[in-house]
């Protein structure tokens, strides 16, 4: 499915890829919030992504194919300010990117739905 040079299922099957990836690494930061030293971390930018190639596979399931468990895909936070314990997790800007993501998700599943839909019109299956 070609649109216009532009593989818009594929697209937003990366970016949805993109945001599971970042929700797992967001969370991965507030469940360690009350670590000593622990240094928040999230997704390279979904361009950053995109220009340097395709999204690596993670393995959630023993069945799955082997995929990148590492942290390649993801930088270092800048931490504005540390906990006494050295901690450089700011649960409301987490939260902040968390609500973001979430937002990005909705958006992108509704404009597939919808390509869908009009794809299915166009072919009569409506």
């Amino acid at each position: 499915m070609d649109a216009g040079g532009t593989d818009l299922l594929g697209l937003a099957a990366s970016r949805l890829n993109w945001l599971d990836q970042r929700q797992k690494v967001l969370a991965r930061n507030i469940a360690n919030s009350d670590t000593p030293n622990f240094m928040p971390r999230d997704e390279q930018s979904f361009d950053d992504v995109m220009r340097n190639g395709t999204l690596a596979l993670t393995q959630t399931n023993s069945r799955d194919l082997a995929g990148d468990t590492s942290n390649a895909g993801t930088v270092a936070m800048k931490v504005k300010s540390r906990s006494i314990n050295g901690n450089g997790v700011a649960l409301d800007e987490q939260m902040m990117k968390v609500a973001d993501t979430d937002t990005q998700q909705r958006l992108v599943t509704s404009l597939y739905s919808r390509y869908m839909g009009m794809f299915q019109t166009a072919i009569g299956k409506n």
